[in-house]
């Protein structure tokens, strides 16, 4: 081996060391063909989670076009069973009423609260999470602690917490006396697991930006006198995104869980309007003679929060970006 060749060999393994160090993979065209990069596939599975999600949001915005019957209705006796001539397909609770319109005007509800709250924590919390990755000061240790701090505290009493004081006091209005205004108890649902929810995704922000904020691109931006709102948005956010959507699908399916925890302790929506976790509960006090009541909507939030949770990672190692396809 001649010296030229030895130094240029010794020369290529540093620069590549020096990527490894740094966190990062050396370039595509310097290691492995890009076209030969193993992403993880959907799978049956995913076939299966991604076909539930779609059948499950696709009937709650079409509800009101679906042949179903009213959800506050008395169509049929009293725990009518599952498949019985004459009655509801997945039968009657203990009021009467048909449990798949239920569920599926249940899974509107539970969707729309889990989806807006879990909008809360991304903007906001993924704002806050650049911001303490990428500011390694005063700052960004103070928006660790706040993190940390509410992280501390068990979700679920943090939400009830919450929910009750924005909910205000339930004394009624004498006479002669206005109603105070008060939000709608979907909204205040919303507004406690976005809270709820801002930590978690501040967290998992944070710890990507670390990463990424100290790549060689990022610095070589610097060098170039970027500003730090461009480095941020042009070149960390779009590598960073990808940990946030799949964290923001496990969130959704942790506010639904969340949702039925809350209803359960009497925090959630006020009936006759149905929510999974709402159904969950008024079934409780029928759960031996007919359990049907209570497993349908359990069986909805399972299936729902293990088909986000699986499509979470599945997006999570098929897009996730790389600074050498940049």
């Amino acid at each position: 081996m001649s010296e030229s060749t030895s130094i240029t060999t010794i020369a290529g393994h540093t620069a590549n060391d020096r990527v490894q160090m740094a966190g990062g993979t050396a370039p595509a065209a310097a290691t492995d063909d890009p076209g030969k990069t193993k992403k993880k596939r959907l799978g049956i599975t995913g076939w299966i989670a991604a076909g539930w999600l779609i059948l499950i949001i696709g009937s709650a915005l079409l509800a009101d076009l679906l042949p179903l019957n009213d959800p506050a209705a008395e169509v049929a006796d009293k725990r009518f069973a599952p498949f019985q001539p004459g009655g509801p397909i997945l039968g009657a609770d203990a009021n009467g009423r048909d449990l798949l319109a239920r569920t599926i005007y249940g899974a509107r509800m539970s969707l729309i609260i889990a989806f807006f709250a879990v909008m809360i924590g991304f903007v906001i919390g993924g704002f806050l999470g650049l911001l303490a990755g990428y500011f390694r000061n005063w700052a960004g240790n103070a928006l660790v602690s706040v993190f940390d701090i509410l992280l501390a505290i068990p979700q679920l009493v943090l939400a009830l917490s919450l929910v009750s004081v924005l909910k205000g006091s339930p004394e009624p209005v004498g006479p002669g006396q206005t109603e105070p205004f008060k939000l709608p108890v979907s909204l205040i649902l919303i507004l406690a697991l976005g809270i709820v929810s801002i930590p978690l995704l501040a967290r998992i922000t944070r710890a990507s930006t670390l990463a990424w904020s100290q790549r060689e691109f990022v610095m070589a931006a610097r060098a170039q006198g970027a500003t730090h709102g461009r480095i941020i948005f042009r070149e960390v956010l779009p590598n960073v995104l990808p940990a946030m959507v799949s964290i923001a699908l496990l969130g959704m399916a942790i506010a639904i869980v969340a949702e039925g925890g809350l209803a359960i302790l009497g925090a959630s929506v006020d009936p006759p309007q149905a929510t999974w976790g709402t159904m969950i509960a008024t079934g409780q006090s029928e759960l031996q003679q007919a359990p049907f009541i209570v497993w349908i909507p359990i069986f909805a939030v399972f299936a729902t929060a293990a088909s986000l949770n699986y499509l979470g990672d599945v997006m999570r190692d098929r897009f996730d970006v790389r600074e050498s396809a940049l």
